[in-house]
């Protein structure tokens, strides 16, 4: 885990923005992306900004409008083959439990789940694709969907610009991505125990 930031600064040290835009494109929407690094590669593209390895500006453009391309075909997925494709429990990539997490996180929060699936791992590929399938309308879908990737990217990509110029940070980047991932996944977790909670009493009352 610790090695991870110095992993994704060799990746984009090699490979540059093409590497960057196709893992937050394919995270975005693709459904074999949700198992990517998203927050945190974010999150090193501003910290190598910061240290004039990469453009800020670009990164910043680059990153929204390929996440906001990725849910679009995120959608256009969840709209053509719906449920059909998510049809093997415990498969690593067509696990149906991938579609009731973001099913979970779609009925509590309704169409801002859009915006707010984009700071959750695992739930930012799936929203989409759930929107899709339940057939969002479409011009709803677009406005939330650009609103989450601008402040998705904006506030990722800014936070490692501007963290990573502070000395004490920069000298703890690793602890402060793991928390960061930890942080993001909490949402995850919660609605995994609710889940569970809700489980057991219809299990009891049964």
């Amino acid at each position: 885990m610790f090695g991870l930031v110095g992993n994704l600064e060799a990746l984009l040290a090699t490979l540059g923005y093409v590497a960057l835009f196709a893992i937050v494109f394919a995270e975005s929407g693709l459904f074999f992306g949700f198992f990517l690094p998203g927050d945190s590669l974010l999150f090193t593209a501003g910290l190598l900004a910061q240290r004039g390895l990469l453009d800020l500006n670009l990164v910043i453009i680059g990153t929204a409008f390929f996440a906001i391309a990725g849910d679009q075909v995120g959608y256009w997925m969840g709209r053509k083959y719906g449920r059909r494709f998510f049809v093997h429990k415990g498969d690593f990539f067509r696990d149906p439990e991938h579609i009731k997490r973001a099913e979970a996180f779609y009925a509590r929060y309704g169409k801002k789940t859009i915006v707010l699936a984009r700071f959750v791992p695992v739930v930012r590929t799936f929203a989409p694709i759930v929107a899709g399938a339940s057939h969002m309308d479409f011009k709803t879908f677009i406005k939330y969907n650009v609103v989450g990737g601008v402040l998705w990217s904006v506030s990722m990509v800014s936070a490692g610009y501007f963290l990573g110029g502070i000395p004490v940070i920069a000298e703890n980047i690793e602890a402060l991505v793991v928390g960061i991932i930890v942080v993001s996944l909490v949402p995850v977790a919660l609605e995994f125990l609710k889940a569970r909670r809700k489980s057991r009493l219809a299990g009891k009352k049964s």
